[in-house]
């Protein structure tokens, strides 16, 4: 039998190849394999739970019989966690939300235990729940993101922005983004002045940049921050600008402290062309604006569009925190550094 090769002995060509694809396969098993364990997971709470509901609704037993149940199903599975009386009624709730028996067919059954738990306890309508579940299959997000998501009615915002996309960009393109603009964008990480300027908001927004791009949304990559380009002599800069892996389009975010003016849409009408002349590729697809505003008419800005034959979508920006105080308070609001919040309990079933 012939020795095996040393490991620093040289490789055969396609050997780079084939453990690419092992591992790709090794990977592909292990989501595949986490996603079936969380499925039986999951049936098996809404089992439970259901089998709680119709003996409630049976026997009229109060909280004091599934406190006994916890008791006794961990006395049964010491090495088992989810049976604290929380869990179990979670359980029930959970049963009673989704009362069809395919429940593997929801988009629920995909994802964690604590996912779910969130949506049962923040949502209360069936569609939302649904919508939000989907969406957080489709961006991956985490169960953090998820509670920002809803807490920011991001159901409400999506798609909202005013835009010129259905006559600027091809039907396909036009409709995804579209659905990738937002209204208002809530940039409540933002502690700002009263008087806040571009720049003060700009420069916020890129000291929190993983934040922006949280609000942003799933694909969007930065790329730089006052991006400048010459022109006849001239210098000219883009505020923000950003690159979309989905679409495979820059995306050029002018920012504006206070009300849309008709001319806001020219000037960012003017970047656009820069960037497609000077940073485009040829596989890539037209160049997308999005003009954030402190406030703005629709009709103001459905005129304002209607002659650009560039895609340019016209949003407002907002922070919770300025909105709900006074004006002469504004300027008094504690930095981020001096807010320190103790973080939820990340462990539901304890």
């Amino acid at each position: 039998m012939p020795p095996s090769p040393h490991p620093n002995s040289a490789l055969p060509p396609g050997y780079g190849p084939l453990l690419a694809d092992l591992k790709s396969r090794v990977r592909s098993a292990q989501v595949k394999a986490a996603v079936a364990v969380n499925s039986e997971l999951v049936l098996l709470y809404w089992q439970m739970g259901k089998g709680i509901l119709e003996a409630q609704k049976a026997e009229r037993w109060g909280a004091k019989v599934v406190e006994r149940l916890s008791i006794d199903l961990r006395r049964e599975f010491p090495a088992v966690a989810g049976f604290s009386p929380r869990n179990l009624t979670y359980m029930r709730d959970f049963a009673e939300a989704w009362p069809d028996l395919p429940i593997l067919q929801r988009p629920v059954a995909k994802l964690p235990w604590g996912h779910n738990i969130d949506l049962l306890t923040k949502l209360k309508s069936p569609d939302d729940r649904d919508w939000y579940a989907r969406k957080a299959i489709e961006n991956g997000w985490s169960r953090p993101i998820l509670g920002l998501q809803i807490q920011s009615r991001l159901r409400d915002r999506e798609g909202k922005a005013i835009t010129n996309f259905a006559r600027t960009l091809p039907a396909p393109q036009s409709d995804m983004a579209q659905q990738l603009l937002k209204d208002p964008y809530n940039f409540d990480f933002l502690t700002l002045s009263g008087e806040a300027k571009e720049r003060e908001i700009e420069q916020g927004l890129i000291d929190h940049v993983q934040k922006l791009l949280l609000e942003l949304g799933i694909g969007f990559a930065f790329v730089g921050r006052q991006v400048r380009f010459e022109l006849d002599g001239n210098d000219y800069s883009v505020d923000l600008l950003f690159y979309h892996l989905k679409l495979r389009c820059f995306v050029v975010v002018d920012l504006k402290a206070g009300d849309f003016k008709p001319e806001f849409a020219g000037k960012l009408n003017f970047y656009l062309s820069l960037v497609d002349e000077r940073l485009r590729h040829a596989t890539d697809a037209p160049t997308i604006g999005l003009l954030l505003t402190g406030g703005k008419n629709h009709l103001t800005v459905e005129y304002a569009l209607r002659d650009i034959h560039k895609p340019i979508g016209v949003a407002q920006w907002r922070t919770k925190i300025l909105e709900s105080l006074p004006k002469d308070l504004r300027g008094a609001l504690p930095t981020s550094e001096d807010l320190s919040p103790t973080p939820p309990d990340p462990n539901p079933e304890e």
